[in-house]
């Protein structure tokens, strides 16, 4: 399907999010050095934007519920870019954490409400790929927000990599405001209504298995740059360089699920779950070398933002009641996993695992989400709409 203005619109949007979310994972060592805190307790600056978005995401849901939804996201990117600007000025440990937070509370609603927007935007056989299509503002953070923000961070100074951002989302600010039409008004009285469709297991089981996938996920990548640096030997200079790999797999995969999501949902997620359990266990064996390290890692990218899209369009059919709410908290289940992840690990690099051991521990939450997935079989109530075409 063609990239439509409006789609890229949003997708400059995520472009920004993603890379305020993602760029202090490449700039831990010189964030812990800059404010005296050790690698771990930087890594929980990552937990606090995760859970800023957990914790947002309902209350900016129920305070955008009856908003148009150009202006709700036009009011959301402007509190993002404002919370970017108090992550650059941050004098400290705390205040930096808080201005994350403010930031986060942007991120949840923004994707939900946008993602709606998006697969409202094309034919519904498109809805997916108009998500993935979205979300490859996200993925492409990482292919050149990442990658040059931790090179800019590193070469001006942290602060550097935060008011790069806040340029970006004035520039997305705009964006939506000239491309995306004013015609989606809110929800009218029912916000009580989408809150009880919640309640139901069909919606609560694919958030779950969000949760799980990026657990999966977060408990690795929140500690990427001091693995590749200690453990695969690569220099500040080469985990930029991996960074960029990792999210040009990241890019790819998320454009590649979309696509199979919209042939075959299910499938899409139950393969690409088998597949991230077989390369992370791949990766633990080879972690000290560099050439198949990098192989992986971006095969493991690619996988994992593959889950992102189809689960998105899954919850979405799945709370047909209460769209724009559903793909909101799904935002907040992503994030929680994000949260976890990143404790998770750090927690367990306290307690002496060893930054090698990280794609093993990831691999096992890979293979808690697969089953939840597989346990939708049990109930055909439980199955994604787009089961195959023919269905």
């Amino acid at each position: 399907m063609r990239l439509s203005l409006p789609i890229l619109a949003l997708a400059a949007a995520s472009f920004g999010i993603g890379t305020t979310e993602f760029v202090i994972m490449g700039l831990l060592p010189d964030v812990a050095r800059s404010l005296s805190v050790t690698i771990p307790q930087a890594g929980y600056l990552v937990s606090g934007y995760a859970m800023g978005v957990v914790i947002g995401a309902p209350i900016v849901a129920m305070a955008t519920a009856s908003i148009p939804r150009k202006t709700a996201l036009l009011a959301l990117m402007a509190l993002f870019t404002i919370g970017n600007l108090g992550c650059a000025l941050a004098p400290d440990y705390w205040l930096l954490m808080t201005a994350r937070v403010v930031t986060a509370f942007a991120h949840g609603a923004f994707f939900g409400i946008g993602a709606v927007v998006a697969s409202n935007l094309v034919p519904r056989e498109q809805r997916t790929q108009a998500v993935s299509l979205m979300f490859a503002g996200l993925t492409l953070a990482n292919v050149l927000g990442v990658p040059f923000g931790t090179a800019l961070g590193q070469a001006a100074g942290w602060r550097a990599a935060f008011w790069a951002v806040v340029v970006i989302g004035i520039v997305a600010f705009l964006a939506i405001t000239r491309f995306v039409p004013s015609g989606m008004p809110g929800t009218r009285g029912g916000l009580a209504k989408e809150f009880r469709a919640l309640g139901r297991w069909p919606v609560l089981l694919p958030m779950l298995i969000s949760t799980m996938a990026s657990v999966s996920m977060f408990s690795l990548f929140t500690y990427i740059t001091p693995l590749l640096e200690e453990v695969t030997g690569l220099t500040p200079h080469g985990v930029t360089g991996a960074l960029l790999a990792i999210g040009v797999g990241l890019t790819i995969g998320n454009l590649i699920g979309g696509r199979l999501a919209d042939r075959n949902l299910l499938s899409t997620i139950v393969g690409a779950f088998i597949c991230l359990v077989i390369v992370l266990g791949a990766l633990a064996l080879v972690v000290h070398m560099t050439l198949p390290t990098l192989v992986l890692l971006i095969l493991w990218g690619g996988i994992a933002f593959a889950l992102v899209s189809p689960l998105q369009i899954w919850v979405v059919d799945a709370a047909t009641d209460a769209p724009n709410l559903a793909s909101t908290l799904n935002q907040g289940a992503f994030n929680l996993g994000n949260a976890t992840g990143a404790w998770i690990g750090g927690a367990a690099l306290n307690a002496g695992m060893h930054y090698a051991q990280l794609p093993l521990l990831a691999a096992l939450v890979a293979m808690a989400g697969l089953g939840l997935t597989l346990s939708s079989f049990i109930d055909r109530r439980i199955l994604p709409a787009q089961i195959s075409p023919a269905e």
